[in-house]
């Protein structure tokens, strides 16, 4: 291992000023540092004496030599660090970390912990001069981020410190869990990936989406009158109505979950569930179902309703970046008993050979009295101890989660399963990921026991409730599972204090709009600022704040200010938000950026600061975000591409910092790159039908040295609308032989200049939208 002044992640808060230096005593002493309150709890800990401050200017250096492994961590932290704090957005760069810095530093020779999963999600934390986050992988990393942010969440801005000492930490099982049942009821898109970024906050790992169900019982025994949906949208014509009209995933949907769920090391299991629970898919095709069609059940006696499951995670199986697929298979009549194993075998087969492991709803003891003949390479998560308890499910040799419905089942305002929430102090008392209701509970170090997870069943499918009355179910208990989960239960530690810090730390970092229902979450002002605006020069854009009051104490507002030092550009307020935010108000201010004609091309940061009072104490919320102007368009036309949505036929790496997003964004410090290949393409899809009469590109050292510009109407015939043989690379402008409408303007590539991809800064469409 490097010594740390020479290598890893430095993260320099500048102002990171040392409280107290002095070694750590002994453990007795009342000097020395308690062990930092966060959850999940940390393993071992040895207090130091005194405190490290952080401070807001920082810089974030990274070690050669870990090839850049923990660049996408560092900039989540650095983002997390801003939200919480207001400082500035972290630089990142290579280089020295020297004292008083924040240092990660990837070590594959890391003293972790003492188990293979400690090896893979384990990290060391240390606080004396500097903070150094230690770990043998970018995931481990990651977790001691999230420490440290919960270890600075409770000092706050006042003064940003952490206690000095040393810790190690790692969790006791792999799979820590959640399910959604977004099936039987819809959730907003922000409200999936907010619940991706609370999970990581508690260091739980799973997120479940049970993607398909109906209501339990047909009204009046009409199946036809049954609600049931299907939550994922393809463009294929094959399945054409398949999907939910009152909400469904989309592929770029799904991909942006993915994305968020990868930048905070979240692994998203979706679940298809079949042959019951399958309502969605025999109303698209009422020949696949028992009796007729009028059922929630597959007809597995018809070859074809196998075939269709079959084409179904064909189809959908790509979109997927989890290493597996959860098969739902439960519920199914017994009397199909041999057709359901037959079902069950083929599926798992044809589900691995498309690459994924496989997940089901364990059911052997009611549909077969056990697994002979069965397929064994399967994961089995153990619902419910008649249908396949844990124990005949680990006696048969299945890897095995714990979804027991008894303790860990939630059905929001049902009178059965936990409808007003789990019971929290019975869980903190006596459950650990090993026990079962029933008499059920393993031995807790089974080599096949892969962890646990608590669900959420919609099934009052007309019951009047929202994602935020679920939140209320589901947080009081959140963290409390992720502490299990994780490490158990705290020798000596009461509910009650278990719950205070539970409370204090909220909902996380990163939130769309997802808050906290706990007492004492969140404390302070939260701010949000509108994308900030693109501007070319003479014209005008508004600018907007949204600020929160989530505490527990009204807020008398003094100042609210926005400050943009950029050239040529001009701040005039448009509206003020109001004199008191009581707890859970919220407040708009807004203010008009204009842009002066022949203005050229700049950024500059946009800081929007309140300064408020509470009970006498002074408080403050600041947010920052980044204007841009841009050039004027050419004469007789308009910029299009701002207003555009743009997409690619790939990225490299899959990473959201090469996202297609970028090319559109006015910035030339961002930009979309493709995998290596010639044939890829970019597109914008204007926000109206243009008349388009130029292209602008900017691009990155990997450019084109062959392509095509092309338009049309509906992203499927496409018009050549210009052909570039010998490209300059550069800045390229481009006029175009497209005179009539278009609604979408596509960079097609040829030939690659480099053994790379394309990457394109910008790509600029110029025009005039037609009424």
């Amino acid at each position: 291992m490097v010594q740390t002044i020479n290598r890893g992640l430095a993260l320099s808060l500048a102002a990171l000023a040392l409280l107290s230096t002095a070694p750590a005593a002994a453990q007795d002493d009342p000097a020395v540092n308690a062990a930092p309150q966060v959850v999940p709890a940390v393993r071992q800990w040895s207090g130091g004496v005194g405190r490290l401050r952080l401070g807001p200017d920082t810089k974030i250096v990274l070690d050669p030599a870990d090839g850049g492994a923990l660049r996408d961590v560092a900039e989540q932290v650095g983002a997390d660090l801003t939200e919480m704090t207001g400082w500035p957005v972290p630089a990142v760069r290579e280089g020295r970390a020297g004292e008083r810095d924040l240092v990660l530093d990837l070590d594959a020779g890391a003293d972790v912990g003492p188990t293979e999963l400690a090896l893979k999600e384990g990290y060391r934390l240390t606080t004396d001069s500097r903070v150094t986050i230690t770990s043998r992988t970018p995931v481990g990393a990651y977790w001691g981020t999230r420490t440290l942010l919960q270890m600075l969440s409770f000092d706050g801005q006042a003064s940003a410190s952490v206690p000095v000492g040393s810790l190690v930490d790692w969790p006791n099982v792999a799979v820590r869990g959640f399910m959604l049942d977004v099936g039987r009821r819809w959730f907003d898109h922000d409200f999936m990936r907010d619940y991706v970024r609370h999970m990581s906050w508690f260091k739980l790992n799973t997120f479940q989406v049970h993607l398909n169900d109906n209501e339990i019982t047909a009204p009046g025994g009409d199946w036809s009158k049954a609600y049931s949906a299907f939550r994922l949208a393809s463009d294929n014509p094959r399945f054409a109505g398949l999907a939910a009209t009152d909400g469904a995933f989309t592929r770029a949907d799904w991909d942006r979950l993915e994305e968020v769920a990868a930048d905070r090391f979240v692994t998203v299991v979706p679940e298809i569930d079949a042959p019951a629970h399958a309502r969605a898919f025999i109303e698209f095709d009422p020949s696949l179902g028992l009796n007729g069609g009028n059922s929630d059940h597959l007809d597995l006696r018809n070859p074809a309703a196998t075939q269709f499951m079959k084409d179904v995670y064909d189809e959908f199986a790509p979109w997927f970046r989890a290493p597996a697929i959860h098969v739902g298979a439960d519920e199914y009549p017994r009397a199909y008993a041999t057709q359901y194993r037959d079902y069950v075998n083929e599926i798992a087969a044809h589900v691995r050979g498309l690459g994924k492991e496989v997940r089901a709803w364990g059911s052997l003891s009611v549909m077969s009295g056990g697994a002979n003949g069965y397929d064994r390479d399967i994961t089995m998560h153990s619902w419910n101890n008649g249908w396949y308890g844990p124990k005949a499910a680990l006696a048969d040799g299945y890897p095995l989660i714990n979804t027991n419905d008894g303790l860990l089942y939630i059905v929001p305002f049902a009178n059965y399963y936990h409808g007003k929430g789990l019971d929290g102090r019975w869980l903190h008392a006596n459950w650990e990921p090993h026990v079962f209701a029933g008499g059920q509970t393993v031995d807790p170090e089974h080599p096949l026991l892969r962890g646990a997870m608590s669900a959420v069943w919609n099934d009052l499918v007309h019951a009047k409730y929202t994602a935020t009355d679920v939140h209320g179910l589901v947080e009081p208990t959140f963290g409390l599972l992720a502490q299990k989960m994780w490490r158990g239960k705290v020798p000596g530690q009461t509910y009650e204090q278990f719950m205070a810090t539970v409370g204090d730390l909220g909902v996380g970092p990163g939130m769309e709009n997802l808050q906290t229902t706990l007492p004492g979450g969140d404390r302070g002002l939260r701010t949000r600022v509108d994308p900030p605006p693109v501007l070319a020069g003479g014209e005008t854009a508004r600018m907007a704040a949204t600020v929160t009051n989530t505490g527990h104490y009204a807020v008398d507002t003094v100042d609210a200010a926005l400050a943009l030092s950029l050239p040529g550009v001009r701040v005039v307020p448009a509206s003020v938000g109001p004199d008191i935010l009581e707890p859970g108000a919220t407040g708009t201010w807004a203010w008009q950026v204009t842009a002066d004609p022949g203005v050229a091309t700049g950024t500059a940061r946009a800081e929007v600061t309140f300064t408020a009072n509470r009970r006498g104490r002074e408080v403050g919320s600041r947010a920052f975000g980044v204007a841009r102007t841009v050039e004027a368009a050419p004469a007789g036309t308009e910029h299009l591409s701002f207003t555009a949505t743009a997409t690619a036929s790939s990225v490299e790496g899959n990473l959201d910092r090469l996202a297609a997003s970028h090319v559109n964004d006015g910035d030339l410090g961002t930009r979309w790159a493709s995998r290596y290949t010639d044939a890829e393409w970019i597109q914008l899809r204007l926000a109206r039908p243009s008349t388009i009469r130029s292209v602008k590109l900017f691009w990155e050292a990997a450019c084109a040295a062959r392509y095509r510009v092309q338009t049309s109407m509906d992203g499927v015939t496409w018009h050549d609308a210009a052909t570039v043989d010998q490209a300059r690379c550069g800045v390229e402008s481009i006029a175009l032989d497209a005179p009539e409408p278009a609604l979408y303007v596509r960079l097609q590539g040829v030939g690659r200049a480099t053994g790379y991809g394309y990457s394109l800064h910008e790509f600029w469409a110029f025009g005039t939208a037609i009424s």
